[in-house]
């Protein structure tokens, strides 16, 4: 849920973050059209079977200065580009102007525009959130909301300064898990019990996180995005330790789900029968977190999976350089996902017994 969230703040904040960085390309212009007509569209075979359709559309201008304003795009070329979207009459798409050495221009369509579909998925999640989660549901958005303040205004701006991306996570996470528990749950014994579970469980995450990364030696430069780092900024980053702070907000988000259903678990066995004894107690809690850890352990192994699932599909194909399984698992795209999964499920599951353990001490003290 808490995944979903951010990434509903994250749209609801990212024309913000997408204009500051528009203005910087000032060669460039990006605005909304629609497709008005379809002047010519030529379909393709491919020898291995397929179609590739090109067309040229023409465009009409939906805001600023190209509002109304018709425009020709040149979509039929020498080369044939596979998955291309097909545009229909009626479309409304994201369109750059881009301008040449020698002035002049031409439009791109980059995108479909999704702002209306997207805003009615967020208004059915918010309001689902709300019939079951009422009042709680809503103190959830608020401290997500917090959330990506913290990581957009001092995390991610500290580690684009060159400061060091571990520490200014880890002192990010703290803010955040003060955030996250307090404002759900409240100031009260389970928000203090839980705080303090997570914060021993992200502690053993990171110093395997860290063990490993480094034993292993990842750079942290494989995926694709890190690439369009390397340049940004006046200050150098560090790649390795980025790696690591993506591990930590990630173990972060998962222990905070784990840890407070735990301590939930604890506090009602606890209260059902004040006659049990500690060990009794423990014993019933630890029962419901090995059933919980063990279906988060595999949504968490599933979650990493779909993210570098084409990169698994172009090994496991043969159509890439690394043909073996000894390649395959030494390739450091496939290694970082691989301690990126298990560091987060080893802390993960040892959330379990501490949580357990300190919650028993608070309530059959």
């Amino acid at each position: 849920m808490k995944n979903a969230l951010f990434i509903i703040i994250l749209i609801l904040f990212f024309p913000v973050i997408a204009f500051a960085q528009d203005e910087a390309v000032k060669n460039d212009s990006f605005f909304k059209a629609k497709v008005v007509d379809i002047i010519e569209q030529r379909n393709n075979m491919l020898p291995d079977g397929s179609e590739a359709i090109q067309q040229n559309l023409l465009l009409k201008g939906l805001e600023g200065e190209y509002k109304n304003k018709e425009i020709n795009f040149n979509g039929i070329g020498n080369f044939d580009v596979i998955g291309k979207s097909i545009y229909k009459i009626g479309d409304k798409v994201m369109v750059v102007e881009s301008f040449g050495a020698e002035g002049g221009s031409e439009y791109y369509i980059t995108d479909y525009v999704r702002t209306q579909s997207l805003g009615w998925l967020i208004a059915v999640f918010v309001v689902s959130l709300f019939i079951v989660g009422r009042w709680k549901g809503l103190r959830s958005i608020l401290a997500l909301a917090l959330t990506f303040f913290v990581i957009i205004k001092y995390i991610i701006p500290q580690i684009l300064s060159g400061t060091n991306p571990v520490f200014v996570t880890v002192a990010g996470s703290f803010v955040i898990l003060l955030i996250i528990i307090y404002i759900t749950e409240g100031f009260r014994p389970l928000a203090h019990i839980s705080a303090i579970s997570i914060f021993f469980s992200l502690m053993i995450t990171i110093f395997i996180s860290w063990v490993f990364v480094f034993g292993s030696k990842l750079t942290g430069v494989s995926s694709e995005e890190v690439s369009f780092l390397i340049n940004i900024g006046d200050q150098a980053i560090n790649f390795r330790g980025l790696l690591l702070a993506g591990i930590i907000i990630g173990a972060l988000g998962v222990l905070d789900d784990v840890v407070i259903s735990q301590t939930a678990a604890v506090e009602q066995i606890a209260k059902a029968n004040y006659s049990f004894s500690k060990y009794e107690v423990f014993k019933r809690s630890y029962e419901i977190g090995i059933s919980h850890i063990a279906s988060m352990s595999n949504t968490l192994f599933l979650a990493y999976a779909g993210a570098s699932l084409p990169l698994l599909v172009l090994f496991i194909s043969g159509q890439s350089a690394f043909t073996g399984w000894g390649q395959i698992i030494n390739n450091e795209a496939i290694a970082t996902e691989i301690i990126r999964t298990l560091s987060g499920s080893i802390g993960l599951i040892l959330s379990v017994p501490i949580t357990t353990f300190i919650a028993v001490l608070w309530y059959k003290k």
